[in-house]
């Protein structure tokens, strides 16, 4: 889809024009199929088959702090990703402030539940699908991986998710989240909303396995999170692999997971072949 065809979203600052800038330079020429998931614009999914698809399914979610974002920007992981026989998709999703909690997790799980129902036409195995997002996207995609209470309404075994591979992620919110303001998306000031939205809250017994990605010189509350997520996964049995992208700020950190020699796309294929096999 053409970018001028969305509706507006929230300007861009000056640190995320950058990035959309680039995201969409190395994305241009990345073409795919288009799958809507529901009226809105914004709820469609890009698929991008592999040449020689393995049956392993990837889905990555955008960032934009929640505000900003399309699913194009993260068309350029696909061609690294499709060369190992990893099927593509990118979810996008509605924007607060427009849309505030739950809205956009409800899209990002409405997202998954099409990519169950059609990947198979794709070359992907709707037995192997994994979730994955940058900054915002990857908190949506870590609180998909930890709810327990999206795929059962949508007609999709718990075990949907065969794996969590967050890049810079939030995991919690409100005291002591380093956050340095109250997300808009989280609506009228309340702890409650916090706490839900909050992945960390909410680890139990079956959540998949994860692999947290962060930059070495991301954010230092995002960096000190991940940390905490993956201690907390591990008290509860859950397997949770931690990969420092050295040298890597939070957009870089997005931009390595698309380059074929990086540190991100072998770690993450070597994580997604030996998941849920």
């Amino acid at each position: 889809m053409r970018i001028e065809d969305y509706p507006p979203q929230e300007p861009f600052s000056p640190v995320g024009a950058r990035y959309h800038e680039e995201a969409m330079r190395r994305g241009a020429g990345v073409t795919g199929v288009e799958a809507p998931y529901g009226p809105d614009p914004y709820q469609s999914l890009l698929i991008r088959r592999a040449d020689r698809p393995t049956g392993t399914v990837l889905a990555m979610i955008h960032g934009g702090g929640w505000t900003n974002g399309y699913k194009e920007w993260l068309a350029f992981m696909a061609p690294a990703l499709n060369a190992r026989g990893v099927t593509f998709v990118s979810i996008g999703y509605r924007l607060a402030p427009s849309h505030v909690f739950p809205a956009a997790y409800q899209d990002c799980a409405d997202g998954v539940a099409r990519i169950h129902a059609v990947i198979r036409a794709h070359g992907g195995d709707p037995a192997r699908i994994f979730i994955g997002g940058h900054s915002a996207g990857g908190h949506y995609a870590s609180l998909l991986g930890v709810m327990t209470d999206w795929q059962k309404p949508r007609g999709l075994p718990r075990d949907v998710v065969k794996g969590c591979l967050p890049i810079s992620g939030t995991y919690y919110f409100g005291e002591g989240s380093g956050l340095s303001m109250r997300p808009r998306f989280l609506g009228p000031a309340g702890t409650a909303t916090e706490i839900a939205a909050s992945p960390i809250r909410h680890i139990e017994p079956g959540v998949p396995p994860f692999l947290i990605a962060y930059g070495s010189a991301d954010f230092p509350h995002l960096v000190r999170q991940a940390g905490e997520l993956a201690a907390a996964l591990r008290k509860a049995d859950i397997a949770a692999t931690e990969l420092s992208l050295e040298g890597s700020d939070h957009f870089q950190a997005s931009y390595v997971s698309g380059d074929p020699a990086g540190p991100w796309i072998e770690q993450a294929c070597h994580f997604m072949s030996g998941t849920g096999s």
